[in-house]
């Protein structure tokens, strides 16, 4: 809209209209072009940050000059006071909404304890802006509160009854205006409360008094045993009853849940339907045989159900597992939903399935993955349209006060980093907790950002049932102590009502006990309930368990399939100008994929992407910098220097191909593995990949490594086809850029649990990754990928060996002569060509280097029958490049023990034994290296 007003601000408003002659309001009005004021004057209203500086204060000056200009009515007069107040007051009145709605959070009641807000709060006071008693009747503009004017008093009471009561809101702070405009609207126009119908008080009720009869049963039947009661925080389960119900109602199909153990049993059974037997049953006790060395406790295992809302809506809800790292669930949690968006984008976007969040308090504030996980959460590879996180904040972790536990004032400080909204809600008000939660679940589904839900409640009992919290909190347990629980509460509320009666409760209550006393009777009769199989679905297909002998398919491609790909993978599109040397990189792959030259590292690895993506298999593949590669080999995406444009041979083959995703994630090991690990989780199809820069950066995933990668079909039946390619060798670079900690990998296997691969050649490469896809056996794929190798001509394959074949686990030494062989040198990864280089140079005969390309599970057949074809052989030595307590030394060194019944007993040739991994020397790499040769082939 063009204005009539002038960009000359020199002039007063009254020099403006007619050289200051007085004027009726009308008439000024008129003379600047009534409609634009208006528009103007609203949107001011509406929201204060929508109109510039310059303009906002023209408006008040507008105002200020209509107001003066109002004929003051002779009773108006008599009392003293004008219907109107001057520029002066609407500033101050101004300053106070405004405040309110930045900090009236700090004011809300949202501590069920009933203590004081933390720190003062003399913004929300109307007399820091000198507006008292005598003002409360005149009448201001209300920035949108109100339409039009209001009385200072029916402004400050709805102020107050929208940000102080039992929701305080931290949102004033979000950069887009149409968000903090959506939100002030909604919460503003209902005051943030909203008094459910009848009956779906009664169904709160019903929740509550479930979940307080269960606790009540289960202290009562199973004394002294742990279930992490979320008595305290009763209205959790009404805030994730609501909000199933409106996700169902927003056309959501899947809702997953992730969650520590606090509170675990309850969600299980009153939001996942886990029946009172399947939970007695696993209190009541378990088959001691069928759980020697797996299974888990009852308060971290997960559970699904399809539930049909009260709507009439079908949705799927899933708990996810969780071990006692309290977070670690939480960026697992948003892979696995992602990798379902992904499959659903074309039809629900990111509508389809939606992450929700459980946390505690101090681990919410403490625990550095969350902020990770927050981090990551609006970055293109990673984001799932918001994610809602609820906070059980019981004002105490363990025994350790909040001033002990966070330098914060809210527990939630650290999701600012996102800019999203925050709800502080009074957990003794379950209808609060019910309204958050449909508006949060609004918001996420409008603008598909994050929202953060801090319940704040208390921890009715110690950190587990038979834990005194009075040695440590005497004062706190004293106020818990004698305060009513939230369902006696709301019994009151509602019988007060008259929308329940206490008979109505009392018999509620036998119903609920019978039904447990008779669930209780069948558990102790029937037989221990079995995990539920992980093989439904989508994974009905896949295999999970031992390695099967019988699935090791063929991975090589036709040669006119290999062709064809090739084609589309360095033919470069019209109007697009590839750097120099990418150019170079290109025709030489287009040499290697024509059979003029072998194949290094990355154009075999490109190879196997194009052939997966071009059977049907998606490819979804992070890490630092994994699009270019650490090692500026792989070039997966291709940058225009002079348009900025960027192309992608892999997402060029076809256009039915499946989809290849390729990301740089965050400068983040815990958070991104367990991302890819969620996703792997839901798509068994693809072929999911986690690059980390060096090997020795896994570590910082460590958590994610031990509780989910390693053990979660052990723990929870749940199985993972995650590839975690981490660049491994030692090359004279120093400690933290030699070793992936190959030997932490190995102590974690058991059970046929992982995959550990330590490939030599490009062509082992391409097999490897196809045979992760093609093979029906899910089971995570540690790559020890190299480094040196990408590189070195002595690890090329030929494009024969890529279209034939399959990845061998062992490779014998086929040069060698069977005869003259008196000793077998074993060993793994990149030490085979210097190993190789050296009985080169020495022109020692009587030497067979054998490779071990897997290492977990163990070839055991395919290593005897290598070893079976040197009989004379009389001596046998393991060689690696990681000192003696590292490596795969110790996991190889009993296998090796037992050849021909314990005659060729292995010596060791590596480095000694270490704290560190690598010495930061060149030079003493270098001589540690000739110790190596020394011992492998001095005195034959």
């Amino acid at each position: 809209m063009t204005s009539a007003l002038p960009s000359d601000r020199s002039q007063t408003f009254p020099q403006i209209v007619h050289s200051g002659h007085p004027m009726e309001p009308s008439s000024v009005l008129s003379v600047h072009n009534l409609a634009f004021l208006e528009g103007l004057s609203e949107a001011y209203d509406r929201d204060q940050n929508s109109v510039t500086p310059e303009w906002a204060a023209f408006l008040r000056e507008a105002r200020a000059f209509e107001d003066r200009n109002v004929p003051i009515s002779s009773s108006s007069a008599a009392q003293g006071h004008s219907e109107v107040a001057d520029v002066v007051l609407q500033n101050h009145v101004d300053d106070l909404i405004e405040n309110y709605r930045l900090h009236g959070h700090l004011g809300a009641r949202v501590d069920p304890l009933g203590r004081p807000p933390p720190v003062t709060t003399p913004m929300l006071d109307p007399l820091t802006y000198e507006l008292t008693e005598g003002h409360y009747d005149l009448r201001f503009h209300s920035m949108g509160l109100f339409e039009g004017k209001a009385t200072l008093r029916a402004i400050l009471d709805r102020l107050r009854n929208t940000y102080c009561r039992h929701v305080g809101v931290e949102y004033w702070h979000l950069p887009g205006v149409e968000e903090r405009s959506w939100l002030r609207q909604r919460m503003e126009s209902c005051e943030n409360q909203r008094v459910p119908d009848p009956d779906e008080q009664v169904e709160l009720f019903r929740n509550l008094a479930h979940v307080d009869n269960v606790d009540r049963f289960l202290q009562t039947k199973f004394v002294g045993a742990k279930r992490f009661s979320i008595s305290g925080s009763e209205s959790a389960i009404c805030l994730l009853d609501w909000l199933i119900e409106a996700a169902a109602e927003h056309g959501t199909q899947e809702v997953m849940i992730g969650m520590a153990h606090r509170g675990r049993i309850n969600v299980l059974m009153n939001i996942l339907g886990k029946t009172p037997i399947e939970v007695f049953s696993e209190f009541a006790g378990s088959d001691a045989e069928a759980n020697v060395g797996g299974g888990d406790v009852k308060y971290h295992m997960g559970y699904f159900r399809q539930h049909v809302t009260r709507g009439g809506k079908d949705v799927y809800i899933a708990l996810a597992f969780n071990p006692s790292h309290l977070e670690a669930i939480t960026p697992v949690i948003q892979g696995r939903v992602r990798a379902k968006q992904d499959a659903t984008r074309t039809r629900w976007g990111f509508d389809g399935s939606i992450a929700v969040t459980l946390h505690g308090d101090a681990a919410f504030a403490g625990q550095g993955v969350v902020a990770e996980t927050l981090n990551m959460s609006r970055l293109t590879g990673y984001t799932v349209g918001g994610t809602i996180r609820v906070i059980l904040n019981n004002q105490i972790g363990f025994t350790t006060d909040p001033h002990d536990s966070r330098s914060g004032l809210y527990c939630t400080d650290v999701s600012h980093l996102l800019q999203a909204p925050v709800f502080h809600v009074n957990g003794d008000d379950p209808e609060a907790a019910a309204y958050v939660a449909q508006l949060a679940l609004d918001y996420r589904q409008k603008f598909h950002r994050e929202v953060v839900i801090d319940l704040i409640c208390y921890r009715r009992f110690g950190h587990n049932e038979s834990d005194d919290p009075t040695f440590t909190q005497p004062e706190l347990y004293g106020l818990i102590k004698g305060h009513a629980s939230v369902r006696d509460q709301y019994q009151a509320i509602l019988i007060e009502r008259g929308s329940i009666t206490a008979a109505q409760c009392q018999q509620l209550d036998k119903i609920q006990y019978d039904d447990f006393d008779a669930a209780l009777s069948a558990a102790k009769k029937a037989k221990p309930l079995k995990l539920r199989t992980p093989m439904h679905g989508i994974w009905t297909d896949y295999l999970a368990g031992p390695e099967p002998k019988d699935d090791d398919p063929h991975t090589g491609i036709e040669l006119e399939d290999f062709t064809r790909l090739a084609g589309r993978l360095v033919t470069i599109p019209s109007g697009f100008t590839p750097h120099p040397k990418n150019r170079r990189m290109l025709e030489t792959a287009g040499k290697m994929y024509a059979g003029e030259q072998p194949l290094n590292w990355a154009a075999a690895e490109l190879m196997a992407y194009a052939s997966l993506v071009d059977g049907g298999a998606p490819v979804r593949f992070t890490g630092q910098d994994a699009i270019r590669g650490t090692f500026s080999h792989r070039h997966a995406a291709l940058v225009d220097p002079e348009t900025g444009a960027r192309w992608c041979p892999l997402q060029d083959i076809h256009p039915d191909q499946a989809a290849f995703e390729i990301y740089n994630s965050p400068l983040s090991e815990m958070s991104v593995v367990g991302f890819e690990f969620g996703y792997s989780l839901a798509a068994p199809q693809a072929l999911v990949l986690w690059e980390a820069q060096f090997g020795d950066f896994v570590n910082g995933a460590q958590v994610i490594i031990d509780q989910f990668l390693s053990s979660s079909e052990d723990k929870w039946n749940r199985v993972s086809g995650l590839v975690l390619l981490l660049p491994h060798g030692y090359e004279g670079q120093g400690p933290e850029h030699s070793s992936a900690r190959l030997e932490r990998f190995l102590q974690l296997c058991a059970e046929d649990n992982m995959q550990i691969v330590n490939p030599t050649t490009s062509a082992q490469a391409f097999h490897l990754l196809r045979r992760q896809v093609i093979r029906r056996w899910r089971k995570p794929l540690v790559v020890m990928a190299p480094k040196s190798l990408l590189r070195l001509r002595a690890a090329f394959s030929s494009r024969e060996d890529l279209l034939t074949g399959r990845f061998l686990r062992v490779i014998d030494d086929d040069a060698a002569d069977p005869n003259r062989v008196e000793r077998l040198i074993v060993c793994s990864g990149r030490l085979y060509y210097d190993l190789r280089s050296e009985q080169e140079r020495r022109r020692c005969d009587r030497v067979a280097i054998l490779r071990i390309e897997q290492l977990y599970p163990f070839p055991e057949e395919e290593f005897d029958r290598c070893v079976a074809r040197f009989p004379k052989a009389r001596s046998l030595v393991w060689a690696q490049d990681e000192p003696e307590n590292m490596g795969a030394w110790r996991h190889v060194a009993p296998t090796l023990c037992e050849l021909r019944n314990g005659e060729l007993f292995p010596n060791y040739a590596g480095r000694p034994a270490s704290a560190s991994p690598a010495t930061g020397s060149p030079e003493a790499h270098r001589l540690e290296l000739q110790r190596i040769f020394h011992t492998a082939f001095d005195d034959l």
